[in-house]
């Protein structure tokens, strides 16, 4: 399996994503949406720093069960609900995706919501991963 990143000069420089992926493999992993919640089923952090690093644990949690890696990661999508607070902790965001995650980003958006399915959530991330 092999995942390539491009990120083209004629655009803006990516900032902890990549323009596009390229994958080649032979199973492709769907995430489901993963938020906040524990292992008991209830929502844990008050602020989005600390409710993205829970969601993007148990997104590759989900993943490794699946037999993946965060390299495997081929696209993310993030839901937030308050993009302007997202964007005020994005680099913080950056260092936690760094530390679970690594440095091969995936193509990513981030979209804005009104509300996520438990109320006190603040993000959901769910992604699509290539496996060999």
């Amino acid at each position: 399996m092999t995942l390539s990143r491009h990120n083209p000069a004629e655009l803006s420089p990516p900032t902890g994503f990549s323009h596009a992926v390229t994958a080649i493999g032979s199973r492709l992993v769907f995430l489901a949406g993963q938020t906040a919640l524990d292992t008991d089923g209830k929502v844990v952090g008050d602020t989005l720093p600390a409710q993205f690093e829970t969601a993007l644990s148990n997104l590759l949690t989900a993943l490794a069960a699946a037999g993946g890696t965060p390299h495997d990661l081929a696209r993310v999508t993030v839901y937030a609900t308050d993009v302007a607070d997202y964007r005020l902790h994005a680099h913080e965001l950056g260092r936690v995706w760094r530390r679970l995650a690594g440095r091969d980003y995936p193509a990513m958006a981030v979209i804005g919501v009104v509300r996520l399915w438990d109320e006190q959530c603040l993000v959901e991330v769910d992604g699509v991963a290539v496996l060999p």
